[in-house]
């Protein structure tokens, strides 16, 4: 349903507000560039800072752009069950294929309460949904047991694995079932990650460098390890440089060089520091993106 290389969309801003021109050329451009699918309004495209209407508007155009070319997996999660449910149905209704859904930060839920969050938005929507775990940020941890449990609702079709813990793919192969999806959201440990059955990655990198990304991606799906690893080593000290800061600070920076948009954010992040900066252009330039 959905593996590769999929780009975690970084949102452009322009003079303090959403830059639509800059990310419908964002779009086409990863089309070309042989991206598996799109993900916008995740933490890389800054959801936190969103209004309502600039979330919603830029799932819309996303889905307008991409015009059924590659899926758009949209970003619909909270830490409230009902914003979440409202940003599933809205994602629905434009076209998505499918929706991300993370879980609840802050909070701080039981893995019972993650089960009623999940099953809530399920029963709400005849989207796909994919969980989205990141105990790093959202300080809390969906066990595989839960997981697994969650897995037997149809629609919950795989998991955004951001732990950093290889073992996970293997664990929830055993709780969820080897057809459920496992997707990693770590750049640095996706090519292991597949080795271990994941078939895919949700990327930070990929805003910067969507051919090698997908390269990676292809190669270990085609179960060429070597080719992957040698792609690997030209994209880590890239990953390694944008998740030195908040990875998207990074990721607007790299791709301010590229001259894909502009570097600006919105508070409370900030632009990276200048030795950040320095790490970045060498990182290009190793993976031969920059002179």
């Amino acid at each position: 349903m959905f593996k590769g290389s999929m780009p975690a969309l970084v949102t452009p801003f322009k003079d303090g507000v959403v830059d639509f021109d800059a990310l419908k050329k964002l779009v086409d451009w990863h089309v070309a560039e042989g991206s598996s699918a799109l993900v916008p309004v995740g933490t890389t495209g800054e959801s936190p800072t969103l209004s309502y209407e600039e979330h919603e508007a830029v799932i819309e155009c996303v889905v307008k752009t991409a015009a059924g070319r590659i899926p758009v997996i949209a970003g619909a999660g909270s830490n409230s069950t009902a914003e979440a449910v409202h940003f599933t149905q809205f994602a629905e209704k434009v076209g998505a294929q499918a929706a991300l859904v993370v879980t609840p930060y802050y909070n701080k839920p039981t893995q019972a309460g993650l089960i009623a969050h999940f099953t809530a938005i399920h029963d709400a929507t005849n989207l796909p949904i994919m969980i989205y775990n990141i105990p790093g940020r959202s300080v809390v941890d969906m066990s595989p047991a839960t997981m697994g449990e969650l897995a037997k609702l149809p629609r919950i079709v795989g998991v955004k694995d951001a732990t950093g813990d290889l073992a996970r793919v293997s664990q929830q192969r055993i709780t969820c079932g080897k057809d459920f999806l496992q997707i990693s959201g770590e750049d640095a440990t996706a090519h292991g990650f597949n080795a271990q059955g994941g078939v895919g990655v949700i990327s930070v990198t990929a805003n910067v460098a969507p051919a090698l990304c997908a390269q990676v991606q292809a190669a270990t799906l085609a179960g060429d390890y070597g080719k992957a690893l040698d792609l690997q080593d030209r994209l880590m000290p890239l990953h390694q440089a944008i998740f030195a800061e908040p990875g998207l600070c990074g990721a607007k920076y790299a791709m301010s060089r590229l001259g894909l948009c502009d570097e600006e954010m919105r508070l409370p992040l900030l632009p990276v520091t200048e030795p950040v900066r320095a790490r970045i252009d060498a990182a290009l330039r190793h993976a031969g993106l920059m002179n």
